[in-house]
């Protein structure tokens, strides 16, 4: 049988988020965060840009609210519209500096081949190599909901500690599963994990 990772890290951060939340009284940015998080923590420009999207969907959505009236599930609901375009504006623009950024001239080698001592082969990057974005569709509004219910302080710390805290007990609990599924291709979007 084989390992979901990310089902079990998504399972770990429930039970850490629900933990912080009986013990600390706070919130990390909605159940399923941390865990998605904590599988991102050796990508800190992907970490980074979805707290960007979280903070600018907070942001404008507490601007509107004081033209429009936005309270209980209409205010969710535009919380994760807004956190959804946020975080695409920001992965595509994230995505076109980087690809203005990367010199199609840098070529990568190979470590098997310089370990084997045999002739150095060269390739060109793959896009992968340079991939960069906000984590999931939904996971800036996630964010921004609890940024919005108990601010922004407390709510980046919870996150960011429990995420860590998810992290730590993968490390102790499967690590040879958590080095190999940072070497495979990137996480799927957590609304893929869903299915139709």
């Amino acid at each position: 049988m084989e390992l979901n990772l990310l089902g079990l890290s998504i399972g770990v951060g429930l039970v850490v988020s629900l933990l912080f939340s009986e013990l600390f009284g706070l919130a990390a940015g909605g159940l399923v965060v941390p865990g998605y998080m904590a599988l991102y923590l050796t990508r800190p420009l992907d970490i980074a840009a979805s707290l960007a999207a979280a903070l600018l969907t907070f942001s404008i959505v507490r601007i509107a609210s004081t033209f429009v009236i936005v309270y209980g599930r209409r205010r969710t609901a535009l919380m994760i519209l807004v956190g959804y375009a946020a975080g695409v504006l920001i992965s595509a623009a994230l995505g076109a500096a980087i690809e203005s950024m990367a010199d199609p001239a840098v070529i990568q080698v190979a470590p098997a081949a310089l370990d084997a001592g045999a002739a150095v082969q060269m390739m060109q990057p793959t896009r992968a190599a340079f991939d960069a974005g906000v984590i999931g569709y939904i996971v800036p509004g996630l964010i921004a909901i609890w940024l919005d219910r108990q601010g922004v302080v407390p709510t980046l710390a919870a996150l960011i500690t429990s995420a860590i805290v998810v992290r730590l007990v993968l490390i102790l609990f499967v690590p040879q599963e958590l080095q190999w599924y940072e070497t495979a291709e990137p996480l799927p979007a957590f609304e893929e994990l869903l299915g139709p």
